[in-house]
């Protein structure tokens, strides 16, 4: 196929394709006016018939703004020829596709993929919550780990008072004196301490069962069928719920009082007067009652400090479930819903696909006729069109040496009107008018 050929093959392609062209702009506008509806209702609110209204006309507007722009640009652009035109074309054509994705694709996402979206901060937020319920338990149970030491001091104590009583093991003379009596007050300690956090657990347990109630709510609300604004809005409501279970789980924690509890076995330690009924005896059982002191601060040290420990566990933080619509979390959630924001923006950008494929056609058509002889690039209308033209000048063209063409030339070349000249009378010529003068 010769060059010339391939030009107009291409020329009579582009008409044939025009009509197709304005349609495929015209329906990947109404598209993305349809979607962008969808998307601004979600975020408008008062009555139904403005929300209605508003919606309809912003999405006509993009629509219309849409259509108009590709428009423009799918007739200028491939025209341009000089590179710093077709760069600032280019540079406007940046411009606009930025401000439709800002008035329309994220519209088009929320559309797309907003329930889902919202779905999923739903999820993540009651991933938040879980691991917030656990912390608090667990900081709640954490005195529980002490249990197993205060029990052993208690048992020891009492074992200790039960050798002394019957065969004087510590002080040497069996009874029950004031060994006894203080082993078996310190013992009588720890067992009240042991009580006071056995019976924390049930509380802790009761607090941690309601909240795992208000979690299994919220997680049937994630995946539950149904419009997600009203599961956001329960969802919202067990929220509210549970926070104040973590709160109570917090407060029911028993380690500040098992540290306060520690430190007064020592500050309070009250040893009595040895009451051996020789001296001798009364300074054994001060001795003994010296080192019952040592071990009870260093069994209070040693509780004081596992009881601080267990305060400093961070706390759990404070957190309150904040709803999203759904252009929100179709935004903060992006990057989980790419393939939702590639269709939205997509259907929107398109257009500029067509631009590019009409710039490389009419550029390749202009290589073709720059190629191209002069009367290649006549076409068979043009030549009849010059024919045509040239018959008409030839119909309205006098002929040239007629008397009245030669009179109208002596008038003008005079600059005067002819002289009558008499039927009979022949004109003389210029010279032998000048002889006869």
């Amino acid at each position: 196929m010769s060059r010339a050929a391939h030009t107009r093959r291409l020329k009579e392609q582009i008409v044939s394709l025009e009509t197709m062209t304005r349609f495929v702009l015209a329906t990947l506008a109404l598209g993305s006016g349809v979607y962008t509806y969808l998307g601004v209702r979600s975020l408008l609110d008062g009555s139904a018939t403005i929300v209605f209204f508003a919606a309809i006309i912003y999405s006509v507007s993009v629509s219309v703004a849409m259509y108009g722009f590709w428009v423009y640009l799918i007739r200028f652009m491939p025209e341009i020829r000089d590179g710093g035109s077709r760069l600032s074309l280019i540079g406007i054509m940046a411009l606009g596709c930025a401000m439709i994705v800002a008035m329309s694709s994220w519209l088009n996402a929320a559309a797309l993929a907003g329930s889902a979206a919202v779905e999923q901060h739903l999820a993540v937020t009651l991933e938040d919550y879980t691991g917030d319920l656990d912390q608090a338990h667990t900081n709640a149970l954490g005195a529980l780990s002490l249990l197993p030491d205060i029990q052993r001091a208690s048992e020891r104590f009492s074992r200790l008072a039960a050798d002394e009583q019957a065969t004087g093991a510590l002080t040497g003379t069996s009874g029950s004196g004031s060994v006894v009596q203080l082993l078996t007050q310190m013992s009588a300690q720890m067992n009240e301490l042991a009580a006071t956090i056995e019976a924390s657990r049930e509380t802790v347990q009761s607090s941690f069962t309601e909240g795992q109630a208000h979690l299994a709510a919220m997680r049937g609300l994630v995946s539950a069928p149904g419009p997600i604004a009203e599961r956001s809005d329960q969802f919202a409501a067990e929220a509210v719920k549970l926070t104040g279970v973590i709160s109570a789980l917090e407060q029911t924690s028993i380690a500040p009082s098992v540290l306060r509890a520690s430190a007064d076995l020592s500050v309070g330690f009250i040893a009595p007067v040895a009451d051996g009924s020789s001296a001798d005896l009364a300074g054994r059982q001060d001795q003994v009652m010296a080192t019952i002191r040592a071990s009870v601060e260093a069994q209070s040290k040693a509780l004081s400090e596992a009881a601080a420990e267990i305060l400093a566990q961070p706390k759990v933080p404070e957190r309150r479930y904040v709803p999203l619509t759904s252009a929100e979390a179709v935004i903060r959630y992006a990057s989980d819903f790419v393939p939702s924001w590639a269709g939205a923006i997509s259907i929107d950008l398109l257009p500029a696909v067509l631009v590019g494929i009409m710039c490389v056609v009419h550029a390749a058509m202009r290589r073709g006729e720059d190629e191209m002889a002069e009367a290649d690039k006549i076409t068979a209308g043009d030549l009849m069109r010059a024919l045509d033209l040239n018959e008409r000048l030839q119909t309205m063209r006098p002929a040239v040496g007629t008397p009245e063409v030669a009179g109208a030339r002596e008038l003008t070349e005079a600059g005067s009107e002819p002289r009558s000249t008499p039927e009979n009378v022949t004109p003389l010529s210029l010279g032998e008018r000048k002889r006869s003068e």
